[in-house]
């Protein structure tokens, strides 16, 4: 239980540092970005590049968690936690962003730590030796 719980938190960690350091990246070499960031008023593309680091740091969790925690509860913790931290952030930024950015964001958190661990839990699992 404890590597699960240590798991989930190195995960929410890791995403927290993977997009926190890919939007220092977007800020100091996209000039548009850095010009909009602060109110928040993103093209397409930028949408689309905020959506894609998050889906990378999103992964990257799930991987962390699950090397750490090797089950797939601590995978589905920290994609549920993830969602519980942003569902209220989202909430307040309503009005920002579209519906299908929201959506998106949010119905991929799950899926996507989940999915990013599984290979580690994969390998984690001891092979069961064929009878032939």
């Amino acid at each position: 239980m404890a590597r699960g719980i240590l798991g989930a938190v190195a995960g929410l960690l890791v995403w927290a540092t993977v997009a926190t350091l890919a939007g220092i990246v977007m800020r100091g070499t996209w000039a548009d970005y850095a010009r909009v960031a602060d109110t928040m008023t993103f093209t397409l593309p930028m949408m689309i590049a905020r959506l894609t680091i998050g889906a990378v740091a999103t992964l990257a969790g799930g991987r962390v968690a699950a090397t750490i925690g090797r089950s797939m509860l601590t995978r589905l913790a920290t994609g549920i936690l993830l969602l519980l931290v942003f569902i209220p952030e989202h909430i307040t930024l309503w009005q920002k962003f579209p519906v299908w950015y929201h959506l998106t964001f949010l119905l991929s958190l799950v899926p996507l730590t989940y999915l990013g661990g599984t290979r580690i839990t994969r390998e984690a699992t001891p092979a069961v030796p064929s009878r032939s």
